[in-house]
């Protein structure tokens, strides 16, 4: 079978119930991303994060492609991550064992945290922004906040080392451990997505990664954007609530989802009205910025 034409490919993805390569496609993004990566990293300092993403571009040949494209290949395979979930959650043709469905959940947040680490190791304002509120909300988790925090971040006094080592080694290798015996039933053929690769190529060399240099004076600095609705929310609620008990609901009942209705779409409606109300604050953060 050769590789799926344009058309094809496009009309695939865009009509998940009766076939979808969402997953393949979220595969493929990452592998790009980790190649990508490779070459970054090499001229990745974590003692002076800031100035070595900027000259990466100023100074390393095609260094602004490079980091574009490991920038817009990982924001792809997060997005088709997602969507695969839905189209599968949609169908609803997969029989897990509880145990199972459990570990594969887990690639999900794996997938978040290497995404906002990214964002962290730039040091740039937005990095800067997001890690400290990480901080503020593992140190806001009783009796274990201090640990979690040496571990993850620790940023005030590890700087960026133990969040490089995270977002290269940990969290890759812990995704990969929840995904594999997913992997092992389901491959990715890259034939099949050169439609994909070509466009997150072509985006790469058309547009630059943002960076934001530290913005001296400014009251408000945005996160990442999918850290804009849990920042709107740390302005009502206490750290710990609007940081963890929060963001652990729609995971909690994902990973306890009911099989067979009614049951089953009673909490994926409760799953879609919590995105519908992080979507709302996430609008209501973009309008404040």
């Amino acid at each position: 079978m050769g590789p799926l034409s344009g058309k094809k490919y496009i009309e695939i993805l865009l009509n998940p119930l009766r076939d979808h390569l969402w997953g393949g496609a979220a595969l493929i993004s990452l592998y790009i991303s980790i190649l990508s990566g490779i070459v970054v990293g090499l001229h990745y300092d974590v003692a002076d994060p800031f100035y070595t993403t900027t000259a990466i571009e100023l100074l390393i040949p095609y260094g602004s492609f490079w980091r574009a494209l490991h920038y817009f290949s990982s924001q792809a395979f997060f997005l088709l991550l997602l969507v695969h979930l839905a189209a599968v959650l949609w169908k609803n043709e997969t029989d897990y064992k509880r145990s199972a469905w459990i570990r594969l959940c887990l690639t999900l947040p794996c997938a978040l945290l290497l995404l906002f680490t990214g964002y962290v190791l730039r040091g740039d304002a937005t990095g800067e922004a997001a890690g400290a509120i990480a901080e503020h909300i593992c140190l806001a988790i009783p009796l274990i906040g201090t640990q979690i925090n040496d571990l993850l971040f620790d940023l005030t006094d590890s700087g960026m080392r133990k969040v490089y080592i995270h977002h290269v080694i940990g969290l890759v290798v812990l995704g990969g451990v929840a995904a594999w015996p997913h992997l092992r039933r389901y491959t990715a053929n890259w034939r099949n997505h050169l439609v994909l690769v070509l466009l997150t190529i072509l985006v790469s060399v058309g547009w630059t990664a943002p960076i934001e240099p530290e913005q001296f004076g400014l009251l408000f600095i945005a996160g990442p954007w999918f850290f804009l609705g849990l920042q709107e929310l740390l302005r009502y609620l206490s750290p710990f609530v609007a940081g963890v008990v929060i963001p652990l609901l729609p995971m909690v009942l994902l990973c306890w989802l009911p099989k067979k209705p009614p049951g089953r779409n009673r909490w994926l409606l409760a799953i879609g009205l919590w995105l519908l109300a992080y979507a709302i604050l996430t609008y209501i953060c973009i309008e404040r910025i």
